[in-house]
């Protein structure tokens, strides 16, 4: 004979679980976004300094490369909530462009928060 104070326990069961592996799922997509992100973010700020050091171009021009760059590697939206910029330090004697980029990360799962980033591409600027 069949206890009544079980009844509707594998239902409970099924949803306190389900949460719990979405929110594990989720937290794991968050994270290979972020990865991604952050991997697309310091290949095309070091394009845009690599662009930037040719002895015919400027540091805005390797800011603007590096733009270029998430555009077509991520897109426009995210593109257009990151700063950019560009300058010419000195390391070792050497002169050196930098290629700044940061902004905020896309989030997917709310509990990871507000998630910001700041990466530098580097790269010996060419002599005349």
């Amino acid at each position: 004979m069949r206890r009544r104070h079980d009844d509707g326990a594998a239902v409970v069961d099924f949803v306190l679980v389900s949460v719990l592996v979405l929110a594990l799922f989720l937290l794991v997509l968050q994270v290979g976004l972020v990865l991604h992100v952050r991997n697309v973010l310091i290949s095309s700020a070091a394009e845009g300094a690599r662009y930037a050091a040719a002895a015919d171009r400027s540091p805005a021009d390797g800011a603007d490369r590096a733009r270029a760059a998430v555009t077509e590697a991520l897109s426009r939206k995210v593109a257009d909530r990151l700063t950019y910029s560009a300058t010419t330090t000195s390391v070792g004697g050497a002169p050196v462009v930098e290629v700044t980029v940061r902004g905020p990360l896309p989030v997917v799962f709310l509990a990871a928060g507000p998630l910001s980033i700041t990466v530098h591409g580097h790269a010996l600027e060419e002599g005349p």
